[in-house]
């Protein structure tokens, strides 16, 4: 009998500490997770102040004290998007690469990709000295556009990817009139036709094959010269380099520029709004 009284003693207090031990675990973590609130509330605060720095710390200390919750995640984010706010694109593009290997399967992972190529878009600003962040700028928007295709991230991606073509070109096409003026044809030639080859959606397109054209034709290969006229011709009848490509078989062919009567445009608009000259 004694046995069973000692026995059912322990079951009680064994049961007392183990709900206490339960509640003072949910006070802590209710504890934690005002903290968290408060932490990221905090750092919308300082955001708004324009104190990147410290908004980002502050996010990433809502993040640390309850990783576990779903505000953890959106903290990490913000903490990215307040370095990138202030053009502290190295540290957003560190933050957004960890946030991606923590939180792999993420809603929120298109946006983060998003943000990388926008921290490497956003350092370009002579396409001869940021050829690293061109390169990298182009590899993650082609990534957005492969994986995820059918969201808004994945629209302006491509609309960036062919502004970062069109600076590789003209990147290209420097270079390449740089050896045309110093009649370095071989080398002239490669950077033309990798324009030609890679960048055909671009504005130097046209350029490029004239480019050609003009080389080849100096060169005494007037076979190869008519290849890319025609090619320019069949494509851009109505352009200007297709006018110069022309001329060059041509030698009495006059580029016709039209050139705007201003007098009599003056006068057409001064009738129609009955102002006596």
């Amino acid at each position: 009998m004694n046995n069973l009284f000692y026995f059912l003693l322990i079951l009680v207090l064994c049961f007392s500490c183990s709900k206490k031990t339960i509640e003072k675990s949910e006070i802590q973590e209710t504890n934690l997770e005002l903290q968290m609130i408060e932490a990221y509330k905090d750092g919308i605060e300082e955001l708004k102040k324009g104190d990147a720095l410290y908004a980002a710390k502050k996010f990433n200390e809502a993040e640390i004290l309850f990783p576990q919750s779903e505000v953890a995640p959106r903290a990490a984010l913000m903490a990215a998007y307040s370095y990138y706010s202030q053009n502290y694109y190295l540290d957003a593009i560190t933050e957004l690469e960890r946030f991606l290997r923590v939180y792999p399967n993420h809603k929120d992972s298109a946006y983060a990709e998003y943000l990388i190529g926008l921290s490497y878009y956003e350092q370009i600003v002579d396409e001869k000295k940021d050829l690293n962040s061109i390169k990298n700028s182009k590899e993650v928007f082609s990534r957005i556009v492969e994986k995820y295709p059918d969201t808004d991230f994945a629209i302006d991606a491509k609309f960036k990817i062919n502004l970062v073509d069109t600076i590789l070109a003209s990147k290209e096409m420097y270079v390449g009139r740089y050896y045309f003026d110093r009649k370095k044809w071989i080398a002239s030639i490669n950077r033309f036709k990798f324009v030609i080859d890679n960048y055909e959606t671009t504005i130097y397109i046209e350029e490029a094959l004239h480019r050609l054209v003009e080389i080849y034709y100096l060169l005494g290969l007037e076979a190869e010269a008519k290849k890319y006229a025609n090619l320019l011709g069949y494509n851009y009848q109505s352009s200007k380099w297709y006018q110069q490509s022309y001329s060059i078989f041509d030698k009495n062919y006059q580029i016709i520029e039209i050139k705007k009567d201003e007098n009599s445009i003056l006068k057409k608009l001064k009738t129609l709004l009955n102002v006596d000259e």
